[in-house]
């Protein structure tokens, strides 16, 4: 008998136990965040909500005049184009619009184009954009999932009667938010099938890499910030080359409409 009550002592013990685990591992863990943690997480749902960063110009969209003069161009990329208007003297008089936004990939230009240049009613789309592709700044790309994007882009500017120009990709041999990539020469062979590209779609290509190179596939000394993005000097070698590439455009625009 005593033997009989110590063993349905021993196995109540025993469930009890069992039960007390089950219910802890099933219970919510209360973890600490740093606060480096948590403002990385705050950026990253800031991020998700809006990936393709609609709301970036969306005001500033709505308070551009309705009606578009015949010289409206939409500067479309990412950190080069959105610094051009702060860093560079941006065509003084011209009413040229900048739509960059640093850091982006083309697969978020291509989210946005609709919102930042179709409804803007330009002439022309001065696209540069694809770097942060190499970088990886919204995961692994290929060189063909670039192309696609700069392709998608195009054709919905051509069906949307705008001009394509397609800025070449600056030159760089490091990234500094991205070190060790070595991206010279794949800024190199993007450039080399978008120069073929837009002779085979009938797009104008503005060579802008060959006015900022050093012989490294770099920057210039002394036309850059950090490698990657001009600076005023910088800018200054790449606007004459735009310049033209937009009167050619505009003109032969023009020429079409006469006819």
């Amino acid at each position: 008998m005593l033997i009989a009550n110590e063993m349905r002592r021993t196995v109540k013990i025993l469930a009890v136990g069992v039960l007390g685990a089950t219910l802890w591992a099933q219970a919510p863990v209360a973890q600490s965040v740093s606060a480096d943690t948590q403002q990385r997480i705050d950026a990253l749902e800031r991020k998700l909500a809006d990936w393709g960063q609609l709301g970036y110009y969306r005001d500033a969209n709505t308070k551009l005049p309705a009606t578009a003069s015949d010289e409206r161009v939409v500067f479309y990329g990412a950190s080069v184009v959105e610094f051009w208007k702060t860093r560079g003297a941006f065509f003084p008089g011209k009413p040229y619009i900048d739509r960059g936004i640093s850091g982006q990939t083309t697969p978020q230009m291509r989210v946005r184009f609709r919102q930042d240049v179709i409804d803007l009613h330009p002439k022309a789309v001065v696209i540069l954009g694809g770097s942060n592709d190499i970088a990886g700044n919204t995961g692994p790309m290929t060189p063909e999932m670039t192309e696609a994007n700069w392709q998608s882009m195009a054709e919905l500017a051509k069906a949307n009667g705008i001009a394509v120009i397609f800025a070449s990709l600056p030159p760089s041999t490091d990234f500094p938010w991205k070190k060790g990539l070595k991206p010279a020469e794949k800024i190199r062979a993007l450039n080399a099938w978008l120069k073929e590209y837009c002779a085979r779609a009938s797009l104008t290509y503005l060579d802008v890499y060959s006015v900022l190179t050093d012989a490294d596939g770099g920057m210039k000394e002394g036309f850059s910030l950090d490698g990657v993005h001009p600076n005023a000097k910088g800018y200054a070698l790449m606007e004459p080359v735009t310049q033209a590439a937009i009167d050619a455009v505009l003109q032969k625009d023009s020429t079409a409409v006469r006819r």
